[in-house]
């Protein structure tokens, strides 16, 4: 299955200018679990526009018991990558939105109708606990819905509790959820079920964006080293819809 994704002949350097913009990174340093300094980020930035990124919408962490983001403390962080990266002569655009941990810190902004930092198309990037399902997701997926954002659930594949049952990724596609898989979880890097699942996804069509959710250099050499350009133009990600969205 996917048997074309890699080569175990010849090594390829992957070209991810199909894709035109990643969705989902951590690369503004010293806010969460990515980069930690300011040359780390440009470093970060540098290696995506020589994959053929043309532009970033990274998405620093929102979970409030470990990582106390706000907009202001996102945007800060923003501007700082946004002058390093022109001053060592970088080109590529980079905005910033975040990756909500659903947790009751963000219901509470979603019941309040505080500000979110988007994605392109008024997306909101949600992630959902590891090790334990949430009791309400389809609720809670419908509330983001009913408050005007398009709900974009983060890696789905690294969610090993809905593996035993992978009819509930159609079910969440279906009630409107779109569904984001990361580029590393089409090798072994995050363990062979969670591939096996991105490959049954993929099969499937049930995957929207493919990101990076990139948080140190050492994921995107990875990337390039691994990644056979011939994937991106046989699956049909909408990435390259949200360039200029």
């Amino acid at each position: 299955m996917l048997s074309w994704l890699f080569d175990s002949k010849k090594e390829k350097e992957a070209d991810l200018s199909q894709l035109g913009i990643d969705i989902h990174s951590h690369i503004i340093p010293g806010i969460d679990d990515g980069v930690e300094t300011i040359e780390e980020a440009v470093a970060m930035v540098q290696k995506m526009q020589a994959l053929g990124y043309q532009r970033i919408v990274t998405t620093p962490h929102v979970m409030w018991d470990c990582y106390k983001n706000t907009p202001e403390i996102i945007l800060s962080g923003l501007q700082d990558v946004r002058e390093a990266a022109l001053a060592a002569g970088l080109t590529i655009q980079i905005d910033a939105a975040a990756e909500y941990f659903i947790d009751e810190h963000f219901m509470e902004l979603l019941n309040t109708q505080q500000q979110f930092l988007t994605l392109p198309g008024n997306r909101l990037l949600v992630e959902l606990p590891y090790s334990t399902p949430l009791m309400n997701t389809s609720e809670t997926l419908f509330s983001i819905i009913a408050q005007g954002y398009q709900p974009v659930l983060a890696h789905p594949e690294r969610y090993t509790y809905f593996h035993a049952d992978p009819s509930v990724y159609k079910k969440l596609a279906d009630q409107g959820c779109e569904l984001q898989v990361n580029i590393l979880s089409l090798t072994t890097h995050y363990g062979e079920n969670v591939h096996k699942m991105a490959e049954w996804l993929l099969k499937n069509e049930l995957i929207s964006y493919i990101g990076t959710d990139a948080h140190k250099i050492q994921h995107l050499e990875l990337i390039h080293r691994s990644i056979r350009n011939k994937y991106f133009s046989r699956y049909p990600f909408q990435n390259f819809n949200l360039i200029h969205a």
